[in-house]
């Protein structure tokens, strides 16, 4: 009945929805959840994500729920501070970063108003197979038992993926958890997007809606047991010792939501897609959320595989070839800041202070250093040969 069916209503989910149903496909989009609802998320969208969200005409609605646009940085390592921006991402200044029950309701309404069926509350038992390939999906809703048929099933149910599961997707590669992290959402702190870092300890601020500032700390993995046993403690103290200044703000403001947390952040990539079944966001690629980096490669998966599909579920035959350029884009996508994100999550800041000294007062590099970030620009291109000299590189 259905050309594609997308299991998963949330960044990834919902684009790959939204794409297919305007390229002309009819899509079935299943959540088990009912919306909207929030979920664990840094928030922070870079500009190559808020450049998605531009071309597919959703900006709007992102900044009219009042979460401001975050066009300036600030980046502390130790006593070394960077302050500046990315460069643009097709046009794009500014980062974004909106409550994720506002951000995922309007992707999920873009889906439906592109002409995709959204049913929210089924929850996906079993994959329908048909001489060894993935046709379709059974599920629940309330008591209630579906079988649905399509040409293709797209797994966007996050990083413990059932779609995945059942498919057999394999794990192609993993790399051991690097830290834990909690956050919570505070009023009355004048605070752009700032970024604080020492050895073992990492602390963020990334204003959101209603005023709220999302305060988020990060510990060494191996800190983890000591860290939940008194999460809010532990979560004030670790912002005490990066600085006393952001203690300062802190003692001010008002913490406006509870302390969310986890201990759970794989770091790995599953197979991507296979006869007549694809992964997207989370479900077929996880790392640690210190980079922020979740949200916009979702939006860049659910593009590369829509864009690699193209005509391929009508020409049956070229399905397979089409699922399998998907896997190679999504990979070339999404390995550069794989690497930059575990290296980062190491929390061993000192290995980067000989470049910020380097470039600490010039503007001009310092965007360079904000656009691999960003990922506007590749890490491997930071480093000039004028810069290269500067660090003795």
């Amino acid at each position: 009945m259905y050309d594609v069916i997308v299991v998963g209503a949330r960044a990834a989910g919902s684009p790959t929805a939204m794409l297919f149903a305007r390229a002309g496909y009819r899509v079935l989009l299943l959540d088990r959840i009912r919306h909207p609802r929030d979920t664990l998320s840094t928030l922070y969208i870079h500009q190559p994500g808020v450049a998605h969200l531009k071309r597919w005409g959703v900006l709007d609605a992102v900044a009219a729920t009042g979460c401001p646009p975050l066009d300036h940085a600030r980046h502390q390592v130790k006593d070394v501070v960077l302050e500046g921006c990315s460069w643009p991402a097709d046009g794009v200044t500014a980062a974004y970063a909106p409550r994720r029950y506002l951000l995922d309701r309007i992707l999920t309404d873009e889906a439906v108003a592109s002409g995709a069926e959204f049913r929210e509350q089924s929850t996906v038992d079993e994959l329908v197979f048909e001489e060894g390939r993935v046709a379709g999906v059974r599920y629940r809703s309330g008591r209630q038992q579906f079988e649905e048929r399509a040409r293709l099933v797209v797994g966007a149910d996050g990083m413990r993926s059932k779609v995945a599961e059942l498919a057999g997707a394999r794990t192609e590669l993993e790399d051991p958890m690097l830290t834990c992290a909690y956050y919570s959402f505070w009023s009355g702190i004048d605070t752009g997007f700032e970024v604080y870092e020492s050895t073992r300890r990492w602390a963020g601020f990334v204003p959101t809606n209603d005023g709220l500032t999302l305060v988020g700390t990060y510990f060494p993995m191996a800190d983890y047991d000591r860290v939940r046993a008194d999460a809010r403690t532990a979560y004030l103290e670790n912002i005490s010792a990066i600085s006393p200044v952001l203690a300062d703000r802190m003692a001010g403001a008002t913490q406006e939501d509870r302390l969310f947390g986890t201990g759970d952040q794989r770091n790995f990539f599953r197979r991507a897609a296979g006869p007549g079944w694809a992964l997207v966001g989370d479900a077929g690629h996880h790392k640690d959320s210190l980079t922020g980096k979740g949200i916009t490669d979702a939006f860049r998966q659910a593009t590369a595989l829509v864009e690699s599909v193209g005509d391929g579920l009508r020409d049956g035959p070229g399905l397979d070839k089409s699922l399998r350029r998907y896997g190679e884009r999504r990979d070339d996508l999404v390995m550069d800041g794989y690497r930059d994100t575990l290296a980062a999550a190491e929390l061993r800041p000192g290995r980067r202070l000989p470049l910020m000294r380097a470039i600490v007062d010039d503007a001009q590099m310092t965007a360079r250093f904000f656009s691999t970030i960003s990922g506007v620009l590749p890490s491997n291109e930071l480093m000039t040969p004028e810069l290269r000299e500067r660090v003795g590189a």
